[in-house]
């Protein structure tokens, strides 16, 4: 999931507040409280004139550094903003404005490790700041470093409790590390807050625990309240499916499939899951025309193993076969492929046929419990 934080930008502080104190110009002064006024209403390319006019009278000026950069990162300019605010730390080191830019162009920029190497110096100088504080969590976790982002996100938590930054961060941590479980605890403790001001990724990210628990009735809750939101949330949508298909309630996840087909006709994945719940319904030749439809767009090996199955289904054994036997060429590996030959053989009364091509995974180095219980059966049988 998206899932940077759920934060919009954010510029530090009240920029429209910065004087320059050492400044003896009245000029500079104005020109500076007018750009990050400009700046905070959106108004980004007055602002920077205000800002260029700052840097014709004092080279260097911090503010008017700053400011530029604040303008391009808005802007979504990492790389030109990244100039301005090194420029500024250049003149002026430790500049506390230059260095929470700098980090967030670095985090936009997904170079983590800048980032949590400027955060830090910025700490030196006000450790108890809970913005900077949960980007550096935020960056740990990116990171993969479940310890040190777990260890900053409960500091936030013990100097300001229920911290929405704080609390969803440790839902995505857990989330990433895969303990569901702890994910849905910090997850439900932000929608407990208050439900109406949360963000409507929180009810689909809680969805999706339930999803990954395999407690599908739990998560068709949440993405039902996600939908009441945003009747064509793709995710919810998604989740309300899967959840169904979960449940083995196919006729039911037909139709959240078909709603996000309405949205996104060439969805190539969600053409495939349709044809699926189909197939499981039985109504082979809808299935059919869906698999067909994916496979219009570009290759797909789970519709192509679709339609090999619609085959199979219909005793068509010798098509089934032939189209599966095409698929291990392209993919040795999958065990899957193996299982669904064999049974085709064995369906034929080819059992000696069957043995031969669950052992042949063999060569491919594939270890399957499956493939081993059939050749089991299948050896039994032959006695």
């Amino acid at each position: 999931m998206s899932d940077e934080m759920f934060k919009e930008f954010e510029i530090p502080e009240t920029m429209a507040e910065y004087v320059p104190e050492d400044s003896t110009s009245e000029e500079i002064s104005n020109l500076s409280k007018q750009g990050y006024l400009l700046l905070k209403e959106n108004n980004i390319a007055e602002a920077k004139e205000a800002f260029q006019k700052i840097l014709a009278l004092e080279e260097n000026n911090n503010y008017a550094l700053v400011g530029l950069g604040d303008c391009e990162r808005k802007q979504n300019h990492f790389r030109e903003a990244e100039a301005h605010y090194s420029k500024c730390l250049d003149y002026h080191p430790g500049n506390n404005y230059a260095l929470f830019g700098l980090a967030d162009c670095y985090k936009a920029m997904n170079q983590y490790h800048k980032a949590i190497n400027i955060w830090e110096q910025y700490l030196l100088h006000d450790d108890r700041n809970i913005t900077v504080l949960t980007r550096v969590a935020d960056a740990y976790r990116k990171i993969r470093d479940f310890k040190k982002s777990k260890e900053l996100y409960l500091s936030v938590l013990d100097m300001e409790e229920n911290n929405s930054y704080a609390l969803i961060g440790l839902g995505h941590l857990h989330y990433d590390f895969k303990e569901y479980r702890d994910a849905l605890y910090y997850w439900t403790k932000m929608l407990e807050k208050n439900e109406s001001l949360v963000d409507i990724r929180v009810l689909t990210s809680i969805g999706n625990c339930h999803r990954k628990l395999k407690t599908f009735d739990k998560g068709i809750i949440y993405f039902e309240r996600a939908l009441q939101r945003e009747p064509n949330n793709f995710y919810a949508l998604f989740g309300m499916a899967d959840c169904y298909r979960g449940m083995n309630q196919q006729f039911r996840s037909i139709e959240y499939w078909n709603r996000i087909l309405e949205l996104d006709p060439e969805n190539k994945v969600i053409l495939t899951r349709a044809g699926d719940a189909y197939r499981n319904t039985g109504d082979y030749r809808t299935a059919a025309e869906y698999y067909n439809k994916a496979m219009d767009i570009e290759f797909d090996v789970y519709a192509a193993l679709g339609l090999a199955l619609i085959c199979k289904g219909e005793g068509r054994y010798e098509e089934a076969a032939e189209r599966l036997q095409g698929l291990i060429k392209g993919d040795p590996r999958n065990f899957r492929f193996y299982i669904d030959l064999a049974d085709c053989f064995v369906k034929m009364n080819q059992k000696a046929k069957a043995l031969e091509t669950l052992k042949n995974v063999s060569h491919y180095g594939v270890r399957s419990p499956a493939i081993s219980d059939m050749i089991s059966r299948l050896e039994r049988e032959a006695i």
